[in-house]
């Protein structure tokens, strides 16, 4: 694992940890001490989308290997930029299902903030990497539009802060929209997707815990973990302040060739999470972004999984294996 400077990261700020994170692959090599041979598929693929790591998640990587489970979600490589068959810039038609700026009404009874067109950490596997949000950065006057379509659609009980990261976005802004969501009657419950958590713990604070629950809203917390490696003590602490404070708590994994797609990795991540106080809810099939075929496991291979999870685990610890099809109502359940 990397060690370097341990203290003095943990003494940071989020917003500095966020600062600070690694964004050149050649850098990540060194700090790493792995081969150069690398570094030309990953500059070539960081072109295409930008290498981000943050030094909390950069030293629960192991130095030496290429094939860490943690480093391959973030190293850029170059068969990212090989064209496959089945894949595409906008898997999921979320283009389509973008009425107004800074929203996404796809399922009935709830719909989708993009609270932040940034991350933290950059996940190679990531279905938004071509998403357009230089079309999708509502300041707050243009915010009104969103609310005002929440607010006409009776429908709607459930709002999800999504992005990018919706914890990348200050927590002076995220109080104010809070708040301008919690407004709407008909409006029942707050979600939060997230992977702030997992790679930046130090972002659970006292003013972020204020915002999530300190109006009418039902809080949950949606994080993404795809390895028990992700979560170390601070990420427990972290979750374990989310909990305390009231938020329920559930993961969602993508299942990931060459990182989680054996029962050892899954049955210790599920196993991990309830210890820190989280569910798992979803194990998702690789939506077909465009770089990311190298990551797809094949939906036989999944279902075999899932069965020895089931063998191996009670039933609340095994999560639905599912997958988003652009035409469904809901997430698409394999059987």
């Amino acid at each position: 694992m990397i060690t370097r400077s341990v203290a003095t990261v943990d003494s940071l700020t989020w917003q500095e940890q966020l600062a600070t994170s690694i964004r050149d692959p050649k850098q990540l090599l060194n700090m790493l001490g792995l081969d150069t041979s690398l570094l030309d598929g990953a500059l070539n693929a960081h072109e295409d989308f930008p290498l981000r790591v943050p030094l909390p998640y950069l030293q629960r990587i192991a130095k030496g290997d290429p094939n860490d489970p943690l480093l391959r979600q973030v190293l850029p490589l170059g068969s990212e930029l090989l064209a496959a068959p089945g894949y595409s810039d906008d898997p999921l038609d979320e283009q389509n299902s973008n009425p107004v700026p800074g929203l996404v009404h796809k399922y009935h009874g709830r719909v989708l903030l993009i609270v932040s067109p940034n991350c933290a950490i950059n996940c190679r596997y990531c279905f938004r990497r071509h998403f357009p949000y230089q079309g999708n950065k509502p300041g707050r006057s243009e915010w009104q539009h969103a609310l005002d379509y929440i607010a006409n659609d009776s429908s709607i009980r459930e709002v999800i802060y999504s992005g990018g990261d919706p914890l990348a976005t200050s927590d002076k802004q995220l109080q104010w929209l809070t708040e301008q969501v919690a407004s709407i009657k008909h409006v029942q419950r707050l979600r939060v997707h997230t992977r702030l958590p997992i790679v930046i713990p130090n972002r659970i604070t006292d003013s972020c815990l204020q915002w999530l629950t300190s109006t009418r809203l039902i809080p949950s917390m949606v994080i993404h973990s795809n390895h028990p490696n992700e979560l170390d003590k601070e990420v427990a602490n972290a979750l374990y302040r989310l909990k305390r404070a009231g938020v329920t708590l559930l993961n969602q994994t993508v299942l990931l060739s060459g990182i989680n797609d054996t029962l050892s990795a899954l049955q210790q991540l599920s196993e991990r999470l309830f210890e820190v106080g989280v569910l798992p809810y979803y194990l998702h099939q690789l939506d077909r972004i465009n770089g990311a075929a190298h990551f797809e496991v094949t939906d036989l291979r999944a279902k075999q999984l899932i069965a020895e999870l089931t063998a191996a685990l009670p039933g609340y610890l095994v999560p639905k294996l599912v997958r988003e099809i652009p035409s469904a109502n809901s997430k698409v359940l394999i059987l």
